[in-house]
């Protein structure tokens, strides 16, 4: 049996490109984007976790657009994609639902461009997403990472996504694409 998987979108505390923390602006990209991928590779909730109320205001405004407006009445699979999403204060708002949920704590794995001491490989995760012994809670930041010492307190970071060239800054869209594919799509290798 394969373990519940949940993603969550994370916008505080990160690092900007100058190397301080700071707090990201939701996007209605990654809102729309990440539960279009998310709910193909059947993640059990989306949460956009962002502490200001002011911001997961605007996140509710666009998801209730599509849920309730015109826009899902016009566009019936953003809808759905869309309905297993929720707009949370911060991390552990997100691991208390799933503990709730699933009657566990899951396991918290993050990615990152960089290698840590718990970097574990795609083929790991994907074996104990599979063996179905937790639930798993996957976490993405947003800007230039997450600060490390909330790094540090993660099970797992997931190795970086490693292209032809020296280049490695992908946006975090496709970033939840590819590492989600890794994860729970097929294993066309076998």
């Amino acid at each position: 049996m394969t373990a519940p998987v949940y993603l969550g979108l994370v916008h505080y505390p990160i690092y900007n490109k100058n190397g301080a923390v700071i707090t990201t602006a939701i996007t209605n990209f990654d809102i729309h984007d990440i539960a279009r991928t998310s709910r193909t590779y059947d993640i059990k909730r989306y949460f956009i976790i962002h502490p200001h109320e002011s911001q997961a205001a605007l996140a509710k405004e666009i998801i209730e657009y599509w849920q309730d407006g015109f826009g899902g009445e016009y566009n019936p699979d953003r809808r759905e994609a869309l309905s297993i999403l929720d707009v949370v204060p911060d991390i552990a708002k997100a691991v208390q639902y799933i503990e709730d949920k699933e009657g566990a704590k899951p396991i918290i794995v993050t990615t990152d461009a960089r290698v840590y001491p718990n970097t574990v490989s795609y083929k790991k995760l994907r074996a104990e997403i599979e063996a179905g012994r937790r639930p798993c809670l996957l976490l993405f930041g947003t800007g230039f990472g997450i600060e490390k010492t909330v790094m540090a307190q993660f099970d797992y970071i997931l190795e970086p996504i490693y292209g032809p060239s020296d280049y490695n800054h992908l946006c975090v869209r496709g970033a939840v694409a590819i590492i989600l594919d890794r994860l729970l799509g097929e294993a066309w290798w076998q």
